[in-house]
């Protein structure tokens, strides 16, 4: 697997916006699947540090609790994992976006107990770093429209990254350690 498969994306890799480009700033680095794995620790550690009086209490301004979010994380980890998948194999077929409240407002309870949300994250996440390392390096390049936005594997997989990210980073300021 080539490190330049895996560079940064450029901007015609994408269709450019503030919020992408937000997204993509708010992650270190020049490696995503180095960056894929990393992040796994993190989200274990505030996994951890998080009481059960934290876990389904609401933060205003925010409307999910943070097991919510954690929910949305794996949820959002999947579209991603197919994103990249189809994308990879040339599937001109464009992808609707998702509506993420909907995701969570259908979940069953309150979406499910932390740990087996961490833990599904990571097998998630793990399949989808797997695929990305199967992949062959021109298919990273590969062009293909979600929610009508083209963008290649490489900037969904650089998504996928900061996604995450951002979430950690709420779930901290959220608990305090921001």
């Amino acid at each position: 697997m080539s490190r330049i498969a895996s560079r940064r994306p450029s901007p015609d890799e994408y269709h450019a916006n503030e919020s992408i480009e937000r997204y993509l700033s708010m992650v270190e680095g020049d490696d995503v699947l180095a960056i894929l794995h990393a992040q796994m620790t993190p989200l274990c550690e505030v996994a951890c540090r998080l009481g059960t009086d934290q876990i389904d209490q609401r933060h205003p301004p925010y409307t999910w609790t943070i097991r919510q979010v954690f929910a949305h994380v794996a949820d959002a980890e999947r579209v991603f994992g197919y994103r990249m998948l189809r994308f990879a194999a040339g599937d001109p077929t464009p992808l609707p976006g998702w509506d993420e409240n909907a995701y969570s407002a259908r979940r069953f309870g309150l979406g499910g107990k932390l740990s087996k949300l961490v833990e599904e994250i990571g097998w998630l996440r793990q399949s989808n770093i797997l695929l990305l390392k199967r992949i062959r390096p021109p298919a990273w390049e590969q062009i293909g429209t979600a929610d009508g936005k083209p963008m290649t594997v490489r900037t969904v997989a650089w998504l996928a990254a900061a996604h995450l990210q951002h979430h950690l980073t709420i779930i901290q300021q959220r608990i305090g350690e921001v």
